[in-house]
């Protein structure tokens, strides 16, 4: 009876992801037509933030209770499903045309966050304390101390005013429809932003217990159940964005959102209490990076083709089988 409870509560989630996403990015794209702000830079700060707000909800959650597995666990899981599922799935239904700043200035952002990250968790691997060939993948390794997860909150507070300025620098005069009334769209990004999280929150719940029941390991369903159920948001809120010609939106939401989940959530976390760090979260870790310098390639020639989509959301099925092969088997 509980499992066909928590069934049903997912399904009212997705609903609720669904139409929330909607009436965000309609009103994201009507304030951005009225500040005459490209709908890129709105995607990197309003939309990003609120489809990230279950991430932020579930890592914090999960420090405060010392789950320091699914802190950052979902956070890596998270960034790795947007880049290869959300990007790929938007540019399997229409090549997607990529922002040139974008490419020179907020991707290589993201790629270095994920290389400091990187570094600050397996610095006992890269220094040679522990031998990756001899150590379990459970074995912990290091640490995301709370001066780490503070110098990430600094960074992100300078890269949002930086966003900020460059908002009111690149206003732009170009006709586009004409705009729903501020109050509306406001209404319209408020109503939006409340149906995402609380569809993200009942889906993250009952996905968790749906995965308990059936055994899962903690780290597996930080990784991919809950990774998957925090994500939606940008799923479906790229592919509402796509389909509604919001290209510069919907690829703003994913690098915005993964910039987002690396400064803000493992700050916010690691800041509420150190994260303790296992040689699993650092092969994890690895392997956003190498999927963030792919995504960066493919992007290089300024659009993501449906080829390259199809790639990549092919990529994630092998990541996600390796992690599932990995719990099962190597740990």
């Amino acid at each position: 009876m509980n499992l066909f409870l928590n069934i049903l509560l997912l399904l009212v989630g997705f609903v609720a992801l669904i139409k929330g996403a909607d009436f965000f990015v309609d009103g994201s794209a009507s304030i951005a037509r009225t500040l005459k702000v490209p709908g890129v830079i709105i995607g990197l700060t309003i939309v990003a933030m609120g489809t990230s707000a279950p991430e932020l909800a579930v890592s914090a959650s999960a420090a405060f209770n010392k789950s320091n597995e699914i802190a950052i666990s979902n956070v890596t899981g998270s960034n790795i499903f947007n880049l290869l599922m959300v990007l790929g799935v938007c540019a399997i239904i229409r090549p997607i045309p990529i922002d040139r700043g974008i490419i020179k200035r907020d991707f290589p952002i993201s790629i270095a966050v994920t290389v400091a990250v990187l570094a600050a968790a397996g610095i006992n691997i890269f220094t040679g304390m522990y031998n990756p060939l001899d150590t379990k993948f459970t074995q912990n390794v290091g640490e995301l101390s709370r001066w780490f997860g503070i110098g990430l909150l600094v960074v992100f507070v300078a890269y949002l005013v930086f966003l900020i300025l460059l908002a009111r620098k690149n206003r732009t005069d170009e006709p586009e429809e004409k705009p729903m009334p501020v109050w509306k769209a406001l209404i319209f990004i408020v109503l939006g932003a409340a149906a995402i999280v609380l569809g993200g929150n009942l889906v993250v719940n009952n996905a968790k217990d749906i995965a308990k029941f059936f055994g899962m390991s903690e780290t597996l369903i930080g990784l991919t159940i809950v990774a998957l159920g925090t994500s939606l948001p940008e799923l479906v809120t790229s592919i509402v964005a796509s389909r509604k010609g919001e290209n510069g939106m919907a690829v703003g939401n994913v690098v915005g959102s993964n910039i987002f989940n690396l400064m803000l959530i493992l700050g916010v976390s690691a800041t509420i209490n150190p994260i303790t760090v296992n040689y699993a979260a650092v092969v994890d870790l690895a392997i956003l990076l190498f999927v963030s310098v792919v995504t960066l390639v493919f992007s290089l020639t300024k659009k993501i083709s449906r080829a390259e989509g199809a790639i990549m959301a092919a990529l994630y099925f092998g990541t996600m089988a390796f992690a599932v092969m990995r719990d099962m088997v190597w740990s």
